[in-house]
């Protein structure tokens, strides 16, 4: 099972950014995928109904005092007024471009999302449908070199378990209902990365899934494969699909079955889930004539984790509303933050020793008319050079144990770490 949201085409996630993708051309979307080379100005983003690999950029969206919604407006609205000069510039390229009536950004946006985004209005835009589709992808990725790593967990294992157990402690006081602890590794190679061949191990592993390769700043690269679309618009069609409580996978069939089962049935997980489904149903519901949100939560499995999901679908009450309007509105859900939301952000703040960044952010795109996806950023990497920073977090609630949410952000960054070839 691949991680797709589900639902009929109306409600399918966002729509295309100028010309529907199409899904006839065998060795479209892998061809995409294989001309990614981790230039500075390339970003690719690849989810379950299409594929897209830019460059360039006509401009980038500025970091200022106005909410990230409508400085992106902003941008696209001067992008579109510009579309039919720049277009004609573009026309014997023979490639599709964002010059196209309707230009959009694509980027990755930070946990703090008022804080920094790495946004931009891009020169040329590829777009082909969605990997999953394309039965070339079945092929093998490139193996992973031979690389010595040196290894670098922050923080140590014992202070993460002590931070856990800690906030647990303030949670059973009543304090907060949740908060989401990472950790991180730093690596470092003997050799330059090899980020293409990287992002190939991880699109093909799960090829129904979100997978992204996108400018994190100078010299830097946000690259993952995440399993969590958090907020696509097509037209008045909205769908969110938050997945909150998680068990690892097990090689072993009949204990994968069984940790599977269990996890349907956890009390620990479920309310983790139900308190996520919560606050994006509250967020949500001022914006949507209709919103269908289902009692209980279903599975969704990647390779590592399998993880308890709900497929949350609306329709606009009003047609201006953006995808990133709605996708702010719910961002941090507690799926990756907590609840109450300042609260767990405070403690969050005193317990991680290091600065998210774009970890739990978001990632993905937006077009001038409003539509766009954008996916929980997890399951990542920062990459400069010769260097990772590997993030993985759990939900921490009242009955969770330091052991167990370790052994989860083990397992978390086993997505990444075999895309990268470090070994077990």
């Amino acid at each position: 099972m691949h991680h797709a949201p589900a639902g009929t085409p109306a409600a399918a996630p966002a729509g295309p950014p100028a010309h529907a993708p199409d899904q006839a051309v065998i060795g479209a979307a892998s061809g995409l995928l294989g001309q990614y080379r981790a230039a500075t100005d390339e970003a690719f983003f690849a989810s379950p109904t299409r594929t897209l690999l830019t460059s360039g950029a006509h401009a980038r969206v500025p970091q200022d005092a106005r909410p990230l919604a409508q400085r992106v407006a902003h941008a696209l609205a001067e992008a579109e007024a510009n579309a039919e000069a720049r277009a004609d510039a573009k026309a014997e390229a023979g490639t599709r471009s964002a010059d196209s009536r309707r230009p959009l950004v694509v980027g990755a946006v930070a946990f703090d999302h008022d804080r920094r985004a790495e946004l931009v209005v891009p020169a040329l835009v590829r777009t082909a449908g969605a990997l999953r589709d394309d039965p070339l992808i079945a092929l093998p990725a490139p193996p992973a070199d031979r690389v010595d790593w040196q290894l670098r967990p922050v923080p140590a294992p014992e202070a993460y378990g002590a931070g856990v157990a800690a906030a647990v402690e303030r949670l059973r006081g009543g304090e907060l209902s949740k908060v989401v602890l990472a950790r991180t590794l730093e690596l470092t190679a003997d050799r330059p990365l090899d980020l293409p061949a990287v992002l190939q191990r991880l699109a093909r592993r799960d090829p129904g899934g979100y997978t992204f390769a996108v400018p994190a700043g100078p010299g830097r690269t946000l690259i993952g494969a995440s399993p969590e679309l958090l907020l696509s618009r097509r037209g008045t069609a909205v769908l969110a699909n938050p997945l909150a409580g998680s068990v690892p996978r097990s090689d072993d069939l009949g204990e994968d079955v069984r940790r599977a089962a269990a996890l349907l049935e956890s009390p620990k997980d479920l309310h983790e889930h139900a308190v996520v489904v919560d606050a994006i149903r509250t967020a949500l519901a001022p914006h949507c004539r209709t919103l269908d949100v289902p009692e209980r939560p279903t599975l969704v499995r990647t390779a590592a984790m399998w993880h308890l999901a709900t497929t949350i679908s609306g329709e606009l009450a009003d047609p201006a509303v953006t995808a990133l309007d709605l996708a702010t509105a719910l961002h941090p859900t507690p799926a990756v933050c907590g609840t109450p939301t300042d609260l767990a952000r405070r403690v969050i703040g005193e317990v991680e020793p290091f600065d998210r960044g774009l970890y739990t952010g978001m990632v993905g795109w937006q077009d001038a008319a409003g539509d766009g996806e954008w996916v929980v950023t997890i399951r990542c990497a920062e990459a400069e050079q010769r260097t990772l920073r590997v993030y993985a977090g759990a939900g921490v609630v009242d009955r969770s144990r330091p052991e167990a949410e370790l052994a989860e952000t083990s397992a978390k960054f086993r997505t990444f770490l075999d895309a990268a070839g470090v070994p077990r």
